[in-house]
């Protein structure tokens, strides 16, 4: 009797190169930036309740033909995509030879993500684009990002390739970026929450952020601008330490791109906000918004982890330290 082989058996042998995985890494990462400007694409169309239930689209399998219906549900199959290719990053992890602990632990949190994305999701259309679950749902995209840029960035270079360095101001000062933007884009979530793009077609019931009554958009949106620009001043101000200091055009290079994206930033949401924030503008603003913290984390990355404080020499002829405990004499 013919037996079937096992899955082991099959897969023997079969491996992925370090080349090979950090394409495929570099891959998961396009995938997950792209989902985020298709969801901000969904809500801009007022698109969002176009299939009202989850994860059935109008009690069906199939949505209607109607646009919005086709925006949303488009969307959703587009998730679907990106959850198989995160899978992928995930399974291939435990191939790549050598094999490495670090690369797999972070490449396994993506297709988690991507589930608590797809679960907050539906949460999110059921409770009809409630304001803290539309902004939770993007905040979980910017931390499943964190995650895609920290495998793209580790696979590229393997364990002790780079020197640690020992420029302790440069390093945290680079770190002090994450949570800066993070408050920024919270900020900027909280201002689509508040603005005129609900995500809902006309007729359908929608909550907006109205904790300060008509005039909620301007006091977050003037919020929002204060907080971008403190952000700013400080990414301008962190470029020139790290030049002052000698860094080299690795560490320069994100620094530099994070104050070109930052001023686009800037003149997109101005010029948005003076014309009442049309849906097309909104979408740049939300694409900048997320390359600024994709640039963050890569900017994190090339400053670098820091080596280990060295341990104190003593001198010669100096006394030992004094310690807790009382060295024991000899026995007479």
């Amino acid at each position: 009797m013919a037996t079937i082989p096992r899955l082991g058996t099959l897969t023997r042998g079969w491996t992925v190169t370090p080349a090979q995985y950090r394409r495929v890494a570099f891959v998961a990462l396009g995938a997950l930036f792209l989902i985020v400007l298709t969801g901000a694409a969904v809500r801009l169309t007022d698109s969002g309740l176009g299939c009202p239930d989850w994860p059935r689209c109008h009690g069906t399998v199939l949505p209607p033909l109607s646009g919005h219906a086709l925006i949303e549900f488009g969307n959703r199959a587009l998730s679907g995509a990106v959850g198989v290719i995160v899978a992928a990053a995930a399974v291939l992890a435990l191939r790549r030879r050598p094999f490495r602990r670090d690369l797999a632990v972070l490449a396994w949190l993506l297709p988690l993500g991507v589930l608590g994305q797809a679960v907050l999701g539906g949460y999110t259309v059921v409770e009809h684009l409630a304001p803290g679950f539309v902004m939770a749902h993007f905040g979980l995209s910017m931390v499943i990002l964190i995650a895609a840029v920290a495998l793209a960035w580790r696979s590229a270079h393997e364990p002790g390739s780079r020197p640690r360095s020992i420029d302790r101001v440069s390093v945290w000062s680079t770190r002090a970026l994450a949570p800066l933007g993070a408050l920024t884009i919270f900020a900027g979530t909280a201002a689509t929450a508040a603005g005129p793009h609900s995500g809902g077609a006309v007729g359908q019931r929608v909550h907006r952020l109205y904790f300060k009554g008509p005039d909620t958009l301007t006091w977050v949106v003037h919020r929002h601008a204060a907080i971008a620009a403190i952000f700013g001043v400080v990414v301008i101000g962190v470029w020139l330490l790290q030049r002052h200091r000698g860094a080299g055009e690795r560490v320069l290079e994100p620094l530099t791109a994070l104050c070109v994206l930052l001023a686009a930033e800037g003149l997109v949401g101005t010029v948005q906000y003076e014309l009442r924030l049309p849906a097309d503008m909104v979408w740049i603003h939300v694409t900048l918004a997320t390359s600024i913290w994709v640039t963050v984390l890569w900017a994190v990355a090339a400053a670098g982890r820091l080596a280990p404080r060295a341990a104190p020499v003593m001198e010669a002829g100096a006394e030992a330290p004094i310690s807790g405990t009382r060295e024991l004499e000899p026995a007479k």
